[in-house]
């Protein structure tokens, strides 16, 4: 109910969390996680076509310039997600998944169309920005719709799911790239093409996502919550479920129309530093890691393995199985045996598989085959990891300002660990050196036993705990919660 001065006490937190699992979240998975299979699709193509970008007749980039592609789509996702984040938090989850979606399309189509290597990386940057943007709204919307019992598995799946992209970009690929079927100058462009038009499906597909509730409440806008979760309540009673009175207490707010930045820079970078360090250390580690070696990975078999790059496809999907195969089977755990230890071990698993594959690379004592078996068993794990990061985050600071905190830690740790990734290993593998590139690696496994370290010692046991309990609302009459 309103009451005087803005106050709004509200039980939508707790009905929403002690909903059963239901068609409405498998929907809501569909269409939202549906972002992670896009992503993964574009830098898998990206990835794949690195070869074909090379031997074009019209472009003609080395192992420097791919780089560099990849750098600026991740300095656009960088960007993206600053803007459209704070954007998120003032305007609404709705308004934006459906802005940034279009922005990605628009980019991703031109990125069909790049004549040289500046069009190529305008194009990248803002298909990076409109996937950065989505990051935020997405994660934010799918922390404040998903019950708090099941909150850690289904983030962890749900970022995996960029795994399910990678792999029908590597098969995409596979059939793009092959000269039988189209020639290697119009098959990269082709890949672009494909990417953007499987988008507009998932435009439409978000049509019937509601606003998040949460957030409407703490807008004032407490009338337009109630209908939506009341709908969703009657949903789930047509379909049979008998649903349970709300466990957990009542939350009192002050509705607010926004949050200054002044104050969320404050809450982030100050009251609550402790957690401000573990989301920076975990983004910052895992974005090193993954584009240290995904982004180049196809170099890595082109230069030193002397794979085509037609048939580079067929080495990215048992990639892409271990991949999404860890969040699946690992995801479980991190709402059971707890947060704290399955993100520690998880990182901390991954820093020394991947010592040991690079070891392994450096002194030439394993085969393309064996390479990617082994980096299928170490993303197994890592893949895990890197989505307990996006779980970190998102759920460990409060609703006013969580778009934006996922924004402001996926930008940092991207610009510190994702962005100089690429454009270091580019000039490591561009040397010919197995032992250059080995020390990329090795720089990628101490990031991962580093923020290891930190999520042992700092990490937040956010397990099976409502929203509203781990980090309190701003607008709250319980504002304070431990660092």
């Amino acid at each position: 109910m309103t009451g005087p001065s803005g106050l709004v006490t509200t039980s939508i937190p707790a009905r929403l969390d002690r909903l059963p699992w239901g068609r409405f979240h498998t929907l809501v998975v569909a269409a939202l996680g549906i972002t992670w299979i896009l992503d993964g699709l574009e830098v898998t193509v990206i990835g794949a076509v690195a070869g074909a970008l090379r031997s074009s007749p019209q472009l003609q980039f080395d192992a420097v310039d791919i780089g560099w592609l990849s750098t600026a789509y991740l300095l656009g996702a960088v960007t993206g997600a600053l803007f459209f984040g704070w954007l998120t938090d003032r305007l609404g989850r709705k308004k934006l998944f459906f802005i940034t979606i279009a922005v990605y399309i628009a980019a991703t189509a031109a990125t069909s169309l790049s004549w040289d290597f500046w069009s190529f990386v305008v194009f990248r940057f803002l298909t990076g920005a409109g996937i950065g943007g989505e990051y935020a709204a997405i994660n934010s919307t799918i922390q404040e719709l998903i019950p708090a019992r099941v909150r850690g598995w289904t983030d962890l799946v749900i970022n995996g799911s960029f795994w399910i992209g990678a792999a029908l970009g590597a098969v995409a690929s596979i059939v793009v790239l092959d000269p039988a079927v189209i020639s290697p100058d119009r098959g990269w462009r082709a890949a672009f093409a494909i990417g953007a038009a499987l988008s507009l499906i998932v435009f439409f597909m978000r049509l019937w996502i509601p606003e998040s509730p949460r957030w409407l409440i703490t807008h004032g806008r407490h009338a337009e919550a109630e209908a939506i979760v009341t709908a969703i309540e009657r949903r789930f009673e047509s379909e049979g479920h008998r649903l349970p009175p709300p466990t957990d207490a009542a939350v009192t707010l002050r509705s607010r129309q926004s949050t200054p930045l002044r104050e969320a820079a404050r809450v982030l970078f100050v009251d609550q530093r402790k957690r401000a360090l573990v989301g920076l250390t975990l983004m910052a580690a895992q974005a090193f890691f993954y584009n240290a070696i995904f982004f180049t990975y196809a170099l890595i078999l082109i230069d030193f393995y002397a794979i085509p790059s037609a048939q580079v496809g067929w080495y990215l999907l048992p990639f892409a199985a271990g991949n999404f195969a860890g969040p699946l089977l690992l995801g479980r755990f991190f709402d059971s045996i707890g947060r704290r230890i399955m993100i520690a071990t998880t990182y901390a698993i991954s820093g020394v598989l991947l010592a040991a594959t690079g070891s392994l690379f450096a002194y030439s004592e394993i085969s393309a085959a064996s390479l990617t078996l082994a980096w299928s068993v170490t993303f197994f794990f890592a893949s895990a990891a890197a989505s307990s990061a996006y779980l970190t985050v998102s759920e460990t600071f409060p609703l006013e300002i969580r778009a934006l905190a996922i924004a402001a830690f996926y930008a940092i740790g991207t610009g510190i660990g994702g962005v100089f990734a690429p454009f270091l290993m580019g000039h490591l593998i561009q040397s010919g050196s197995r032992p250059s590139v080995f020390a990329g690696y090795a720089l990628g496994a101490v990031a991962m036993l580093s923020a290891a370290a930190v999520a042992a010692k700092w990490g937040v046991d956010a397990e099976r705990k409502p929203l509203e309990q781990v980090a309190p609302p701003l607008s709250s009459f319980a504002s304070s919660f431990d660092a």
